[in-house]
C-alpha cells in the first residue's frame, strides 16, 4: 500500500471516528511534515484480527490499534453473533462487563454497555476496575450469555485489550471466535454504530451497575477451596499486584483465610497504568519482583506472592540462601505440581491415594507444553489427568466437557506460564484463588516442620526431577518464514526416531490430529487441530515443537525427566538433568535444522 492510499484510509477513519481526541491524533499525523516518517502505515497496515483470545493491541486511532471505534465495531459484531446465535434470552441474560486499571478501560468499557444497550442487549457493568478471574466468575454466577473484560494482562504499558466469554464462564472457543468475526467483519463505521447514552440506558434497565455484592460471593466461594483449616498461618507475607487491581480482593481472600500477617509493596499497590517500578508488568520479567524481594527481605518474610496487574496469573518467591537475592522464584511448572498435588491429596492427608470428591473421579487437567510431572503425580495417586492445547479456554471446556461425559469431579488446572485455576469457582486462570491456596500449603508445611523448598525436592524424590527449558529458533522476513515452515514439514514428514541418546516411542501431531507410535500403529488424537509435535522420550522425558503464533520463530519445549538415587543430593541429580537437557536440545536443533 502507497502512502496515498494510506492517507486516503487515514482520511475516512477520521471521518467516522466517534471519539474527538483519536480525530485529532490522526489529523496531527496527516498534518505532520512527512506523514510517511510517522507510524501512520502501521495503523492502516490492517485491522485488529478477533480471535479466541479477543483483541489486543497498542492504544491509539486507526484499525490496527486499540481505541474506542474499533470496539465500538467489535461490540456490534458481538451483538449480532449474541442475538443470532446465543440461544433463547441472550439479550436478557445479558454481558458482564469488567475492566482494569489500564488506560482508556473505564472508557472502553463503557461503550461496551452502550452500543449492547442499543441492541437491546442487557449489560452488567462493574463500577470499579477488577480483576479479570472476578469478571469470568461473574459471567457464571449471574448466568450471563457471554462477558467482555477490558485488559491487557501483563503487556506493557501501552497496551489494552478486549477479552471475550462465553456464557459457560470460559473465554470463547472455535467456532465461536470465527462466528464473533464475520459479524464484525459486517459492522457499520464507528460512528454508526447505534449506542446509548450511559444514563439512558441505565434509565431503561439496559445497563446495570454490579458492586461489591460479587467480590463478597466470590469471596464466599473461596473460601470453600481451602483443602484444610489449620496450619501456621502468622507466617509473613508480602504481596504485590504489580501496580494492577488485585490488591483489595486479594488481601480481603487472605484477611478471610486467616493470613493477617501481609504486607503489600507500597509502591505497586495501587492500579497506575503507567507502570513506573517496572520495565514489563509480568512477574516473569528480570527486574519486576525487585520491590517485593527488597521488602520481603527488610521484613523477614516467609513468602512473596504477586499477581500481575489484572490478578490472573500467580507468581511464588521463597527465601534462599543460595541465590544472590535471598530470593528463589519458583516457576510455573513447581507452582502447578505443588498446588495440584496438595489437592489431590486432600491437603498432604492422604499420600498413597487420590482424595475423593463427593462426586465423580478426580481430575486434573495441563496444556501440553507445561510440565508432564503433574500427570505422573494424579497417574501414581489413581487421579485422572488430561492434556489440552495452550491456553485456559481450553482447560476450562475440557473441565466441563468431563464432567458432562464422564461425571469427573476438576480439581485443579494449569499452564506454565503463571496460570492456574482452583476447582470450578472460576472457568479461567485465577491468581487470586491461586494464591490464598499456596499461602495454605505454605502454612501446613511449617506447621509441620518442613519448608515449601523441602516439600518440592520430597516430590522429585517421589516422583522424579522433572527439569524444563524452551529454545527459540529465529529467523527473519518471508525467506524465514518459508524456512520455519519447511523445518515444521520435515519434522511431521518424517519425524526422528531416535534424538541423541533417547529413543522416541510415539509422535503426537496436533495438526493431523494423530499419535505414531514407534512400530508404526496409529491412533486418533482427540484435540484442536493445531500446528504442533510432540515427541514422547522413551526416558519419560520429552520435546515439543511449534510455530510461534505471532513471531517468525520456532519454539521447542524440552522435559527432561531424571531421577534421584537414594540419598544422593538434589544437586547431584540437577547436574545430571541439566548435562541431558543440553544433549537433547543440542541433538534435536541439529536434527530440526
Amino acid at each position: 500500500m502507497d502512502l496515498a492510499d494510506v492517507i486516503k484510509l487515514a482520511r475516512a477513519w477520521a471521518e467516522a471516528d466517534p471519539d474527538p481526541s483519536a480525530r485529532a491524533e490522526i489529523e496531527g499525523l496527516l498534518a505532520a511534515p512527512d506523514p510517511a516518517k510517522t507510524d501512520l502505515a502501521d495503523r492502516f497496515a490492517g485491522s485488529l484480527e478477533f480471535g479466541t483470545a479477543g483483541l489486543r493491541g497498542v492504544i491509539g486511532a486507526g484499525p490496527n490499534r486499540m481505541n474506542r471505534a474499533v470496539v465500538l465495531r467489535t461490540t456490534w459484531g458481538l451483538a449480532q453473533y449474541l442475538l443470532e446465535a446465543g440461544g433463547p434470552g441472550a439479550a436478557e441474560k445479558g454481558v458482564a462487563i469488567g475492566y482494569d486499571g489500564r488506560r482508556m478501560s473505564k472508557e472502553l468499557a463503557e461503550d461496551t454497555a452502550c452500543a449492547l444497550a442499543a441492541a437491546g442487549i442487557k449489560a452488567k457493568l462493574f463500577d470499579d476496575v477488577v480483576p479479570t478471574p472476578l469478571l469470568a466468575f461473574a459471567v457464571s454466577r449471574l448466568g450471563c450469555a457471554a462477558g467482555v473484560m477490558i485488559t491487557a494482562s501483563h503487556n506493557p504499558p501501552e497496551y489494552n485489550g478486549y477479552k471475550a466469554y462465553w456464557g459457560n464462564g470460559a473465554q470463547i472457543v472455535p467456532p465461536t471466535d470465527v462466528g464473533i468475526a464475520r459479524a464484525i467483519e459486517r459492522a457499520p463505521a464507528a460512528k454508526d454504530v447505534p449506542r446509548l447514552a450511559i444514563e439512558e440506558a441505565k434509565s431503561k434497565g439496559l445497563v446495570t451497575i454490579l458492586g461489591e455484592e460479587l467480590d463478597s460471593a466470590y469471596l464466599a466461594e473461596v473460601k470453600k477451596l481451602g483443602a484444610r483449616t489449620d496450619g501456621d498461618r502468622t507466617l509473613s507475607i508480602v504481596y504485590t499486584p504489580m501496580h494492577g487491581v488485585g490488591d483489595k480482593l486479594a488481601r480481603m481472600a487472605f484477611d478471610q483465610a486467616g493470613f493477617t500477617n501481609v504486607v503489600s509493596v507500597p509502591e505497586q499497590q495501587k492500579p497506575d497504568a503507567a507502570f513506573p517500578t517496572v520495565e514489563f508488568p509480568n512477574p516473569e520479567e528480570k527486574g519486576a519482583m525487585d520491590l517485593a524481594f527488597a521488602l520481603a527481605t527488610a521484613r523477614k518474610a516467609d513468602l512473596v506472592i504477586a499477581n500481575d496487574p489484572d490478578a490472573d496469573r500467580l507468581a511464588v518467591a521463597l527465601p534462599s540462601d543460595a541465590s544472590p537475592t535471598g530470593w528463589v522464584q519458583l516457576t510455573g511448572n513447581q507452582v502447578g505440581v505443588l498446588l495440584g498435588h496438595y489437592l489431590l491429596t486432600g491437603g498432604l492427608e492422604s499420600l498413597e491415594q487420590a482424595a475423593k470428591p463427593k462426586v465423580g473421579e478426580p481430575l486434573v487437567i495441563a496444556s501440553i507444553v507445561s510440565s508432564p510431572m503433574l500427570g505422573v503425580v494424579a497417574h501414581a495417586l489413581g487421579a485422572q489427568y488430561d492434556e489440552v492445547l495452550t491456553g485456559f479456554k481450553w482447560i476450562a471446556n475440557r473441565a466441563l466437557e468431563r464432567k458432562k461425559n464422564s461425571g469427573e469431579h476438576f480439581v485443579f488446572g494449569f499452564e506454565e506460564a503463571l496460570g492456574y485455576t482452583v476447582g470450578e469457582l472460576v472457568r479461567d486462570k485465577d491468581g487470586i484463588s491461586a494464591s490464598v491456596l499456596f499461602a495454605e500449603l505454605a502454612a501446613v508445611l511449617r506447621a509441620s516442620g518442613t519448608t515449601v523448598l523441602a516439600h518440592l525436592e520430597g516430590l522429585y524424590r517421589r516422583y522424579g526431577l522433572f527439569v524444563s527449558s524452551q529454545f527459540n529458533l529465529t529467523r527473519k522476513g518471508a525467506e524465514g518464514l518459508a524456512e520455519l515452515r519447511a523445518i515444521m514439514q520435515r519434522l511431521r514428514e518424517n519425524p526422528p526416531w531416535k534424538i541423541g541418546e533417547h529413543t522416541v516411542v510415539s509422535v503426537r501431531d496436533f495438526q493431523n490430529q494423530i499419535i505414531t507410535l514407534a512400530d508404526g500403529t496409529t491412533r486418533p488424537l482427540d484435540l484442536p487441530k493445531s500446528d504442533v509435535l510432540a515427541f514422547e522420550l522413551a526416558s519419560g522425558s520429552r520435546v515439543i515443537a511449534r510455530p510461534s503464533g505471532t513471531e517468525p520463530k520456532a519454539k521447542f519445549y524440552f522435559d527432561v525427566r531424571e531421577p534421584i538415587v537414594g540419598d544422593e543430593p538434589l544437586t547431584a541429580a540437577e547436574a545430571r538433568a541439566a548435562a541431558t537437557m543440553k544433549k537433547l536440545a543440542d541433538a534435536f536443533v541439529a536434527i530440526a535444522i
